[in-house]
């Protein structure tokens, strides 16, 4: 039997965007249902990094630059930016030190978002500067082998500014709110939102926490394995899995 080989997978960053008010809660966004990646799923903001989340001149937009090489540079710019025109919520600071918390203009997000203006430019006129060392790697997975589109995408935990409101682009997606882990766990289980096999894990690795500071103190403290799910045969059933040193325990989903 010929195997198909493998595509590479693309670069990729999510962002878990983090509350205590009310409660512990993380925002989640609603993919549109004509996006050919997760259509319609309940998901976290993120996608790929674009050519203008590696230009040099970030070094004098950001916090945290030489904390970070390259690659991670251009992941947590592309984690930010994706948020920024997914959901509306801007991680920066102002020139003073002080929490950005203004609102962010739905028409610069679209902009940004088709290519029409450069998210430097919009945070380089906002005089803010992106706070990369405001984000902790929470979790790294890569989409399985035998999958036609693939990525490596590493998810960030950081928390939202008091103030701002999320708000979806209406576009990528179709609705934004701030959920419990455990609750948005429970919508999954219901039916009432589909929730696909990583968004489910890391939902149950958030639920872990207590807090905002808990939650990025886990991640802090915890080794990121880079999770490669593959599929096993169980009782002639297919089953997606995932290596057991990789924090979430024995976990493993029926496919097909």
């Amino acid at each position: 039997m010929n195997m198909r080989t493998p595509v590479d997978p693309v670069p990729a960053a999510t962002m878990l965007l983090l509350r205590d008010d009310p409660q512990f809660e993380v925002l989640m966004v609603k993919r549109h249902h004509k996006i050919d990646f997760a259509s319609g799923a309940l998901v976290f903001p993120g996608g790929k990094p674009s050519a203008g989340d590696e230009v040099p001149e970030w070094i004098d937009h950001c916090t945290g630059w030489d904390s970070f090489d390259h690659t991670q540079r251009t992941l947590r710019i592309a984690a930010i930016r994706e948020a920024y025109e997914e959901a509306g919520i801007l991680l920066a600071e102002n020139s003073d030190g002080t929490t950005f918390e203004g609102a962010c203009d739905l028409e610069s997000r679209k902009a940004v978002e088709r290519g029409t203006q450069g998210f430097l430019d919009i945070v380089r006129d906002a005089g803010v500067r992106l706070r990369l060392d405001g984000l902790t790697q929470f979790a790294r997975w890569v989409t399985p082998a035998f999958m036609h589109k693939r990525f490596d995408t590493h998810f960030y935990v950081g928390r939202a500014p008091d103030r701002q409101i999320a708000a979806c682009d209406g576009y990528e997606t179709v609705d934004a709110e701030w959920l419990s882990p455990r609750r948005a766990l429970q919508m999954g289980e219901a039916g009432e939102r589909t929730v696909i096999f990583p968004t489910r894990l890391n939902l149950q690795l958030l639920a872990e926490a207590t807090s905002a500071a808990d939650c990025v103190a886990q991640a802090g403290a915890r080794e990121i394995v880079t999770v490669l799910p593959q599929i096993v045969q169980r009782d002639g059933k297919n089953v997606l899995t995932i290596p057991e040193n990789a924090g979430y325990g024995a976990a493993y989903e029926f496919v097909g």
